[in-house]
């Protein structure tokens, strides 16, 4: 067998070797990193659009009615007079609106 032969015949398999990794990668990607990256921006979205008024939920499992924002921290009535002050990133959801849209 010549050098040209024995070249070409070993050439698939190399490209092949590589194909795997890649692979591995892309769906390590598509499956793991990326929907962890939408979510984070979508809760990112969600603490900055917070209003006066929502009813939320801590990541604590307080429930409660925001009643002050400002940057960094939001005021949350729990009980008539009872106010709490928390940090944006302590709210984890609102409740109320979609229930009330299904009802509707």
């Amino acid at each position: 067998m010549t050098f040209l032969t024995l070249l070409l015949q070993a050439a698939p398999a190399d490209y092949t070797q590589f194909l795997f990794p890649i692979a591995i990668a892309a769906v390590v990607y598509f499956f793991m990193i990326r929907p962890q990256q939408k979510r984070s921006a979508d809760t990112k979205k969600f603490r900055q659009a917070l209003a006066k008024g929502a009813r939320i939920v801590t990541i604590g499992g307080l429930h409660g009615l925001v009643i002050e924002l400002t940057e960094e921290t939001v005021v949350v009535e729990v009980d008539r007079g009872v106010k709490l002050r928390f940090d944006r990133s302590a709210i984890a959801r609102e409740v109320g609106t979609k229930a009330a849209e299904a009802a509707v």
